[in-house]
């Protein structure tokens, strides 16, 4: 008589059961390994009864559930991570705002295994957003806002950087440096130097006048592409594509003022409940995955 027998142990030596004549030698091995005491008793389920068709799957050691789940779990815990950098940064001058594109991924060996899972959730990739943030009134003079496109250019560790912060001051040497002490540069690639004890005087175009002269033009520089630019740190972005810099037109720069960040606090808090009911979501839907493929080891223990 042929008929289906279940294989619910991880890993089981038990293939194709529909197909196993069940007094052959290698069904016999099998259900030695299964049946705990020589005087039990054992009945015969059909593996169509079980969803997860834990009979015909002894290649994989997790359901398809789980699989599926796992990575939704781990998308939005990167997810999560993400808005919570955002709302982090959401009083910091010139930040802009992270998000993330979702995709499909296909593992290559997928179609080996019908009953397995296709495709699972993961981040295909971060993108931030440029918009214009707000200008605030600081009333310090060595604060620069940006109205319209382009970035500071300061020297960084391992060449320039780009930003929005214009939050800077001046160093010993007269030169006006950032936080970390990065140099705003002019627009012929020198930093200033400045007599630190005289005001100065940030025209709309970025000259800048100590005592009624010049001691250069801040530089302004847009890119055609700033999607492709890398952030580094929280304000800075650096040109790892190598992309042409383009001096920009139309941007005005005022004195006094901060641009601040545009993330949006209460689209931030939205996002992170959400996410969250997502993910406990997920753990339950495992929880239940558990708790079906533990029933089916114990219907397999009353063989």
């Amino acid at each position: 008589m042929r008929l289906p027998i279940i294989s619910a142990l991880p890993r089981a030596a038990v293939e194709n059961s529909a197909d196993i004549d069940l007094v052959s030698a290698k069904t016999l091995e099998a259900l030695a390994r299964l049946i705990a005491h020589p005087k039990q008793s054992y009945t015969i389920f059909p593996c169509d009864l079980f969803w997860l068709r834990t009979c015909n799957a002894a290649t994989r050691s997790m359901d398809q559930i789980s699989v599926l789940a796992a990575a939704g779990m781990q998308a939005r815990m990167q997810s999560l991570d993400l808005v919570a950098n955002n709302l982090a940064n959401s009083s910091s001058s010139g930040y802009k705002t992270d998000g993330e594109f979702y995709t499909l991924f296909t593992s290559e060996a997928a179609g080996e295994d019908e009953s397995g899972p296709t495709a699972v959730p993961m981040i295909q990739r971060q993108w931030t957003d440029f918009a214009q943030g707000l200008l605030e009134p600081t009333n310090n003079p060595l604060d620069f806002g940006l109205s319209g496109k382009g970035f500071f250019v300061v020297d960084g560790p391992s060449g320039p950087l780009y930003t929005r912060n214009g939050n800077f001051r001046f160093s010993t040497g007269g030169a006006l440096i950032t936080s970390e002490g990065y140099q705003l540069l002019q627009d012929n690639g020198q930093p200033f130097r400045a007599n630190t004890a005289q005001p100065v005087e940030v025209s709309r175009e970025g000259d800048i006048t100590q005592s009624g002269k010049s001691i250069g033009r801040i530089k302004v520089v847009d890119f055609e592409s700033p999607a492709n630019l890398t952030k580094f740190g929280a304000n800075y972005f650096s040109n790892a594509t190598g992309q042409d810099p383009a001096d920009v037109t139309g941007t005005q720069i005022y004195q006094g003022k901060l641009e601040s960040s545009n993330v949006s606090a209460s689209h931030g808090a939205v996002r992170i409940v959400g996410l969250s009911r997502q993910f406990e979501m997920m753990q339950k839907a495992i929880s239940i995955s558990n708790d079906m493929g533990k029933q089916a080891i114990e219907q397999v223990a009353k063989v």
